[in-house]
């Protein structure tokens, strides 16, 4: 639900581009490329590669690409202090601790909050290394703004532009900087006779 409302009536970009943003310049992380366009663009290099059309010394063999050790997931809650009635039935439908409701609901409502949870997977073994809920509001624009700076807000549309997708920006930062926050602390779990979380 919360994807139809941001593609669709925000009419704002995936999150991927901003959250390729938020993982890469905290330098905490190293980001690979998984996405349609990137892997076609290496799979067109190797078969350059191997069509033997590449000049020598280009090394694009086998074993060159970066293993994927985690993905991260994410998610919004969208928030309006003006929401009623059946906005308010659903935010209780659809959870979380500070019982927000969904925006959205009609065409005029203007997002005034948001909250992002953040989980991350550890691609090996599928356990759930940590996750982390941030908020914003339609204060808390300056941080994004100089983490986008001007080079970078380009790529983010209407991240960088509008209300709605500033406040999303911001609430994914904070969701970011608390799991940064909370991995440092991490301890791997383990269970008896499984070894989970000993990578």
């Amino acid at each position: 639900g919360w994807y139809t409302i941001l593609t669709g009536e925000y009419r704002l970009p995936p999150t991927a581009n901003l959250l390729r943003l938020l993982v890469q310049q905290s330098n905490c992380f190293i980001v690979v490329e998984r996405g349609a366009a990137g892997m076609n663009a290496m799979t067109r290099e190797r078969a350059l590669m191997q069509s033997g059309e590449m000049r020598g010394g280009s090394n694009f063999g086998r074993g060159q690409m970066v293993a994927s050790d985690y993905g991260l997931s994410p998610e919004i809650v969208f928030s309006n202090s003006d929401a009623g009635g059946i906005g308010g039935a659903l935010g209780g439908l659809v959870g979380g601790g500070r019982g927000r409701a969904l925006a959205a609901i009609g065409g005029n409502m203007q997002t005034k909050e948001a909250s992002a949870l953040l989980t991350l997977i550890d691609n090996r073994s599928g356990v759930q290394v940590a996750a982390s809920e941030g908020s914003a509001s339609k204060t808390d624009f300056g941080a994004f703004g100089a983490l986008a700076g001007r080079s970078a807000g380009g790529g983010l549309g209407g991240y960088t532009n509008t209300a709605q997708g500033k406040v999303i920006a911001a609430a994914f930062m904070d969701a970011f900087n608390q799991m940064v926050r909370s991995l440092r602390n991490y301890k791997a779990q383990t269970v008896r006779g499984q070894g989970l979380g000993g990578g």
